[in-house]
């Protein structure tokens, strides 16, 4: 059987010595999918990111990409070979221009700096004609959008999203869940952990619960999204609802 694009097996990792948040948790990503992890507050469910990305390191288990182990490698090296990280906060360098945040997000391979960001523009016309304007007079969802431009910088295969929607309006997070669709299409997998279980799972094809740092259940979005018990817990569904 072919190895998945991502895979992040029996990870025991947290932020000090002794301090286990994710106690054994898993998470498969294969070409072409988004990925909804899910679960109450405090699972776990960004620190698996974080680790995946680099910033924080295992204490058991392993992290593959295509097959080649990647847990042991620094986040610049993980980013070079093809995944990208957005954190919730601070994904922006806010007094900087628009183009030059993207500068930012090319440093792994400056050479190619110019090209891509040529390619972000025509891929974001919103970016394009705001290149001159800074960061920080953008709204929070055209911030989220710069965020996500950033890390297309370097032509990822798996982007690797936490909670994009905090902190949106409705209107801004739906158009937000469209752009991440378009990313998607586009050939580029996400994992993606989200507040917004519900919109997380109407565009996710699988998903995967947290709970306590372990998985308690993955499968297909849609058949997650349709349990009562799940709708119930973490879709604030009361039974009579469903």
């Amino acid at each position: 059987m072919a190895e998945p694009l991502l895979a992040a097996r029996g990870i025991v990792a947290g932020y000090g010595r002794g301090d286990e948040i994710l106690k054994g948790a898993h998470l498969t990503v294969e070409d072409g999918d988004i990925v909804a992890i899910i679960g109450p507050n405090g699972a776990g469910k960004s620190t698996l990111l974080k680790t995946i990305a680099g910033l924080l390191h295992p204490a058991h288990g392993s992290i593959t990409l295509r097959g080649e182990p990647i847990h042991h490698l620094p986040p610049r090296e993980i980013s070079r070979r093809g995944i990208a990280f957005v954190p919730q906060e601070q994904n922006v360098f806010a007094a900087l221009s628009v183009r030059e945040n993207l500068e930012m997000g090319g440093w792994v391979e400056p050479a190619a700096t110019r090209r891509r960001i040529e390619e972000v523009f025509a891929r974001f016309p919103m970016l394009a004609e705001r290149r001159s304007r800074a960061a920080r007079t953008l709204s929070g969802g055209q911030r989220q959008v710069l965020a996500m431009a950033m890390a297309l910088m370097v032509q990822p295969m798996v982007l690797l999203l936490d909670e994009p929607s905090a902190g949106l309006s409705p209107t801004a997070a739906e158009a937000l869940f469209a752009t991440i669709r378009s990313i998607n299409r586009d050939g580029i997998a996400i994992a993606m952990v989200e507040q917004n279980a519900t919109q997380a799972l109407e565009i996710a094809h699988r998903a995967s619960i947290l709970v306590d740092g372990r998985n308690t259940r993955d499968g297909a979005a849609a058949d997650l999204a349709a349990d009562p018990d799940i709708r119930r817990v973490f879709l604030g569904v009361a039974p009579a609802e469903i």
